[in-house]
Parts: C-alpha cells; sequence; structure tokens
C-alpha cells in the first residue's frame, strides 16, 4: 500500500483527539504540522503527546529511537499560513460553519489537491462538502478516543467523495496501523448511531431512579465493557457526547427513543464536562 506522496499531514486542533492523531500520525513516520488558534492548548498538546509517547517508551511498545523521531515529526503553529501539506485532517469543535471556514482556508493556502479529512462524530459529511470549494476532496475519518489506543477509524464516503480517496484514506488507516472501516454518511455514522442506545438508556434508568450511576457502570463493566457509559461519557466530554445524540435524534426526525437526556444537559449547563474538567458524573483529582 502506497501512501500517494502523503507526506506531511496538518491536524488542525490540538485538544484531546487533535493531539491524539498528530501522535499516532507522527508515531507512522509523517511529518505533522499541529495547528490551533490557541498556543496555549498548543502547550499541553505537546506536553500529552509526550507523556503519551513515553508511557509508550515504558511499556516497549515503541523503542528509543522511535520516540525520539515521533517527537522531532510534530511542528506546532499557530499560524494557519505555515499548514503545508498534502492532508488535513480536522478535530475542531462540532460546527459546520467552522469546518467549512477551515476548510476552504487550507484549499486557498495548499490548492485544489488537498485532501481534507473531518474527525466529525455525526456532522454529515454531505452538508460540509456542499459549502467547500472542491466537494469531491472532502472525506470523513472519523478516530476514537483516546486515538493512539483505539484501533478502529471510520472512513466516511460522502456523496460527492472521490473513490479513490476513500480507499487513499483507508490505506493511510492501515499505516497508522488502525483498522478502518468504509461506511456511507449517515446520521452517526455507524459507531455513535449504535451507541446511542447505550447512553441514554443508562441515563433513563438513573433519572428514572431504577438504578444509580454506579450500578449501571459496575454491571457493565462486569460483562465485558471496557467501561460502563457515565465513565466513558466523562472521558469523550459531556459536550460532545450531547452534541452527537442532538444531532443524530434531529437528523432522524426526533424520535422519543433517542431524545438526548436532561440530566446530561444540566451536567453541561453546570459546565461539568467529565474529565477534561475534572467533574462531570464522577469527580476526578485535581
Amino acid at each position: 500500500m502506497a501512501n500517494n506522496t502523503i507526506n506531511t499531514i496538518i491536524v488542525c486542533g490540538a485538544g484531546t483527539m487533535g493531539s491524539g492523531i498528530a501522535q499516532v500520525a507522527a508515531t507512522a513516520g509523517f511529518k505533522v504540522i499541529q495547528f490551533d488558534l490557541n498556543e496555549s492548548m498548543l502547550v499541553r498538546a505537546a506536553e500529552s503527546i509526550e507523556k503519551s509517547l513515553q508511557k509508550f517508551l515504558e511499556k516497549g511498545k515503541i523503542g528509543t529511537e522511535a520516540f525520539k523521531v515521533a517527537i522531532s515529526n510534530i511542528h506546532y503553529t499557530s499560524d494557519i499560513n505555515e499548514c503545508k501539506g498534502e492532508l488535513v485532517i480536522e478535530a475542531i469543535i462540532e460546527n459546520k460553519e467552522a469546518k467549512v471556514g477551515l476548510f476552504n482556508q487550507l484549499f486557498t493556502i495548499n490548492g485544489p489537491q488537498l485532501i481534507v479529512a473531518s474527525n466529525t462524530s455525526s456532522i454529515s459529511i454531505d452538508l460540509i462538502a456542499e459549502s467547500i470549494a472542491y466537494p469531491v476532496q472532502l472525506v470523513g475519518m472519523h478516530f476514537f478516543n483516546p486515538a493512539p489506543i483505539m484501533k478502529l477509524v471510520e472512513v466516511i464516503k460522502g456523496k460527492y467523495t472521490s473513490p479513490a480517496i476513500v480507499q487513499q484514506i483507508a490505506d493511510l488507516s492501515i499505516l497508522m496501523q488502525k483498522a478502518p472501516v468504509i461506511c456511507k454518511d449517515s446520521p452517526g455514522f455507524i459507531v455513535n448511531r449504535v451507541a446511542r442506545p447505550y447512553y441514554l438508556e443508562a441515563m433513563h434508568l438513573v433519572q428514572t431512579g431504577k438504578a444509580t450511576i454506579e450500578q449501571v457502570d459496575a454491571i457493565l463493566a462486569s460483562i465485558g465493557f471496557k467501561m460502563g457509559p457515565f465513565k466513558l461519557m466523562d472521558l469523550i466530554g459531556l459536550d460532545i457526547n450531547y452534541s452527537v445524540s442532538t444531532i443524530v435524534w434531529e437528523d432522524l426526525g426526533k424520535p422519543l427513543r433517542l431524545k438526548p437526556a436532561s440530566i446530561q444537559k444540566d451536567k453541561i449547563d453546570q459546565g461539568l464536562l467529565g474529565v477534561k474538567t475534572k467533574i462531570g458524573f464522577y469527580q476526578y483529582e485535581k
């Protein structure tokens, strides 16, 4: 599998997902430009990536030389004019207009041959494509948190996406030691569509007093789930998880069974977003 001249990957967004994707790409041997307008986010991303790679080194998953190469492969910048490469993977806020604006800026800088991949959890690839300069160049490349560990990548083909680009991104995912699944554009794609009842039914049980948060998580963990739904929502971020639920619910015609949970919205309104704010459904050490 050739990477078809993808040498430099621009990763936009230096949050948990963006920095994780940057680490994955750098470890796979690609030059990476990690872009974020927020300088402090870039500092945190650099610290987070080095800490994560250090753990991989200590566990013997990478060698000393690979550790050094991965670190050196990443350039951090808040200047969008430095974002020059063959592929961009965006992991910014879940807002269509923000993604469209970013892609069009990057097309201006890089030209129409740039491949633009969105890590969106639930926004329609087709809707984004309809507002960008070169819709055939857009593909979904949905990683899962934490990106350096989770193997699955959903490669989403929109109705405008070049089939050659879909295959190129699937091949690239394998080069990154990921397991790609190609799917069509639809609300929530595959994983987030299937996962809605996992979260929503769990919150319904708690909201109606049928069980506690701890009971639900303990029972599901006991039958083989890596973690229960409440711990998982805290890890993902309650705001992100709620946004996905809302988009899927609205795009499917607002069925009652998929209505977002008020107990989750209440947490968000209080600024309690999970691990990233040190408190969500659970409290974490500060």
